[in-house]
């Protein structure tokens, strides 16, 4: 399938019709996740494919899929054409188990939760939550843990 060349989109229209900021729009090309070039007016330009790949990447943020690991995913398509219905099931394949762990351990988290209530010291010592066994005082003293790679 032929790029549509015959239709681009300057910026602004572009982030309309996506819905989203023209500092967005800037913000992903500098991440690699969308592509422009210039005019001869030295203006930026879209092709009209960008319009899906917007789409797949505001679904994908929606779903907690990191701009990485979107990046990678998009990466894994041909440029020179809108994303498909069959590039989506590819990806949302993809996506799928990670989503469904990140539910089963969103669910486990819930049902511990109850344990806190009530208790409101998150005590480093039994927080089944937050250090489960005193895992963490094992390691000695000093700060062992890391926002975010928990």
């Amino acid at each position: 399938m032929a790029r549509q060349l015959n239709r681009q989109l300057s910026v602004g229209e572009a982030a309309r019709r996506s819905g989203v900021a023209v500092s967005t729009l800037h913000f992903y090309e500098q991440k690699g996740l969308i592509t422009s070039w210039r005019n001869a007016g030295n203006q930026r330009r879209y092709h009209r494919d960008v319009l899906r790949r917007i789409a797949v990447i505001k679904v994908a943020q929606r779903l907690g899929i990191s701009l990485a690991e979107i990046g990678e995913a998009l990466a894994s398509l041909p440029t020179e054409r809108a994303v498909t219905a069959d590039d989506w099931q590819r990806l949302s394949e993809q996506w799928r188990a990670r989503l469904d762990h990140r539910i089963n351990l969103l669910m486990g988290l819930r049902d511990q939760l109850s344990d806190c209530i009530g208790c409101g010291c998150l005590s480093i010592e039994a927080c089944r939550l937050r250090n489960p066994m005193d895992e963490l005082g094992d390691e000695g003293p000093g700060a062992h843990l890391l926002e975010g790679n928990e």
